[in-house]
């Protein structure tokens, strides 16, 4: 039995049920559970925003209709009519008392059944697996982390200016660059990052930030990687490393009491412990890395870590996530070796072998989240940076005239999407915050 929904002014969402309980409505959506028992069905709709129980007597519908209905598998799309009553036992707090329905399409064999399927098997249904409600809620926290990110920038003074994806260039190093012919003229790179072109908008606005997809072709296989993913990089002219210190612990801050605010359900089906984002506010604390490597080499004396790491290295996952897991909220750790920082990234006046950067590491052992700096401001000092990185100096003597040009002290930071939704979900791997992740070894669906 199908037919074609008609036009329907009295249709509604589920999340909007609260303001009809009494009357009656048209709920648009597919079937996302089925129990029945004897002359009643007790079908459950989603339409995208909620869950609903729906209630349909056998006395209250045709028979040809309550057979259909009892026969519907999983994912059916349907049309009901019915009168909402608040219900506190059930799923969102209502049910609808089911009068008419038109059934859209009848699934059968929906392959994503409840029972248990392994992670590659739910990857390949990946475009089937983000109706569960647990990748909805997670992609419903990425949501409103985006909404959060773009409404501190903007109201915060920042201008979105948007950076290019095809560069001619390297940004964070030239290994890990996905590169293509660019019309048979030259070679072109997806860009890692928009940072430099930043600088570039800094200096004409200020204060900007540049939001959108980043690709880095590192063959890493770890829970916190992805081959795209989509960072956020706000940029200041007229600002220090202490500005950017600041300015992340505000913008993380906002980031999680806005998910606090508005994804209660949301967090609640995720398990989530939001006793743990409440204690993300400031001050965060700021540890010196010098500081950091003594921590991890009194961690490797006691044996709580295994390698002893060594001064001068950038971190990995491990220390990382022993050094987050000292403190109960985000740690700063700053002034990292220049040798481990990138090429434009401004030194200490004090030490030359350390770089005005910081990582903001995230807390629970989420790793880092945040990353940046001070730039420098010397043009001699960046073209000899060129020579020593072997890079090609035409592809960046538009990013050395901002040098020549008003050179001002100037600083930001960039934050991948993805990490920060797997923090703010409290969940374990980073490729169910994207609706469809690019990994070492996935390019579909």
């Amino acid at each position: 039995m199908s037919t074609q929904p008609t036009a329907d002014k009295s249709h509604v969402y589920i999340s909007e049920l609260a303001s009809h309980v009494g009357q009656e409505v048209t709920l648009r959506g597919w079937l996302y559970n089925l129990r029945s028992s004897g002359k009643l069905l007790f079908p459950q709709l989603r339409d995208g925003t909620g869950l609903v129980q729906c209630v349909v007597f056998k006395k209250n519908v045709p028979e040809e209709l309550f057979d259909a209905l009892k026969g519907l598998g999983q994912e059916s799309a349907l049309v009901v009519r019915g009168s909402v009553r608040a219900d506190e036992r059930a799923p969102g707090g209502f049910e609808i008392d089911v009068t008419q329905a038109e059934v859209v399409q009848s699934v059968e064999g929906y392959p994503i059944t409840p029972k248990e399927h392994g992670t590659e098997f739910l990857m390949d249904h990946r475009h089937l697996w983000l109706r569960s409600r647990r990748q909805h809620a997670i992609l419903k926290v990425r949501h409103t982390v985006v909404r959060a990110v773009r409404d501190f920038l903007d109201t915060d003074g920042f201008t979105l200016c948007d950076t290019p994806i095809l560069t001619p260039a390297a940004c964070e190093g030239t290994t890990t660059l996905f590169e293509l012919d660019y019309f048979g003229e030259e070679k072109a790179y997806l860009s890692q990052s928009g940072q430099l072109y930043n600088e570039a908008t800094a200096a004409a606005f200020g204060k900007v930030y540049c939001f959108g997809p980043t690709f880095r072709a590192e063959r890493s296989k770890t829970r916190r990687h992805l081959t795209e993913f989509w960072m956020v990089e706000p940029e200041m002219a007229y600002a220090t490393l202490d500005d950017v210190m600041n300015l992340a612990e505000r913008f993380l801050s906002a980031i999680a009491a806005r998910v606090l605010d508005e994804r209660q359900e949301e967090l609640k089906i995720l398990e989530r412990d939001t006793e743990k984002l409440e204690r993300i506010v400031p001050p965060f604390p700021r540890v010196h890395y010098d500081d950091a490597v003594k921590m991890l080499h009194d961690a490797h004396a006691k044996g709580e870590l295994e390698n002893r790491f060594e001064w001068g290295g950038d971190f990995g996952a491990p220390d990382e996530t022993y050094i987050s897991k000292q403190f109960d909220k985000p740690v700063m750790v700053h002034r990292y070796p220049a040798a481990v920082k990138a090429f434009y990234m401004a030194r200490d006046p004090e030490r030359d072998d350390l770089a005005l950067g910081v990582d903001v590491l995230a807390s629970e052992g989420y790793g880092e989240v945040i990353g940046g700096g001070e730039r420098a401001t010397s043009l001699e000092f960046l073209e000899e940076q060129l020579r020593i990185h072997e890079l090609p100096r035409e592809a960046f003597e538009w990013y050395l005239d901002l040098r020549r040009y008003g050179s001002v002290p100037h600083a930001g930071f960039g934050m991948g999407i993805e990490r920060c939704v797997t923090w703010m979900c409290g969940i374990e791997h980073v490729r169910e915050t994207i609706p469809f992740p690019r990994m070492l070894y996935r390019l579909r669906p």
